[in-house]
């Protein structure tokens, strides 16, 4: 199973960007990659999450518009461009793979227990 590392979090200013990082240690095209965050004192949040062939992808309604998720196949990577950014996007981010083998079609989840592999979180922080 693959491993999974963030990076790229960091402190921006409101209306800043970011593009956040997520490496696999292995092929993730089994896999539905996501995003999720969690900022103090809350629970976990889906950010958002594309399938293989980033032909289906879905999106937090706070993000909708202002976060793009994207992978390359090849490079076994993930990102999240967040543009746009308010302070209410400070969270820790993590990546996420949800396996779903060698089905044509995958079905994005927005629900974390259904996600298998996580990175260890890469901190965002939004100044106002």
């Amino acid at each position: 199973q693959v491993q999974l590392v963030e990076s790229g979090g960091g402190l921006v200013q409101a209306g800043g960007s970011l593009k956040l990082s997520c490496a696999a240690s292995g092929s993730t095209l089994d896999y539905v990659m996501g995003w999720f965050r969690q900022a103090t004192g809350k629970e976990l949040e889906f950010v958002a999450a594309a399938t293989r062939r980033n032909d289906l992808t879905d999106y937090a309604e706070s993000v909708e518009g202002r976060f793009t998720v994207s992978r390359d196949n090849v490079k076994n990577m993930v990102y999240l461009q967040m543009t746009s950014l308010k302070p209410e996007d400070t969270a820790v981010y993590y990546c996420a793979a949800n396996y779903q083998g060698t089905l044509y079609y995958h079905t994005i989840k927005r629900d974390p227990n259904e996600y298998d592999r996580w990175g260890q979180g890469t901190q965002v922080t939004v100044s106002s």
